[in-house]
């Protein structure tokens, strides 16, 4: 079971990674911020500084269709926000 799922890529994490040295990460639920300290530094051999979490809840959702209404939810799951240390990043672009 791996820790860090996949990296958040979007606008928003784009500049934060380039002016704070912050990036976000979809990681297991169970994980603690010790756990994804360690992941991170790991997989990337970089040196964090701070971890913050966040749990997503799902959403509910309803489509209506000529016979019925389907009804669903999306998933749950958890956010870590990553701090380096000071003139370190992470490139996620180098293996494409």
């Amino acid at each position: 079971m791996s820790i860090l799922k996949k990296p958040i890529i979007t606008e928003k994490m784009t500049k934060a990674g380039e002016k704070l040295g912050q990036y976000g990460f979809i990681v297991d639920n169970n994980a603690n911020k010790i756990q994804i300290k360690k992941a991170v530094e790991a997989m990337y051999n970089v040196t964090v500084e701070s971890v913050n979490t966040m749990k997503t809840a799902g959403k509910r959702k309803v489509r209506a269709t000529k016979t019925s209404m389907q009804v669903g939810n999306t998933g749950t799951h958890k956010k870590a926000v990553v701090t380096l240390k000071k003139g370190e990043t992470i490139d996620f672009y180098s293996n494409i």
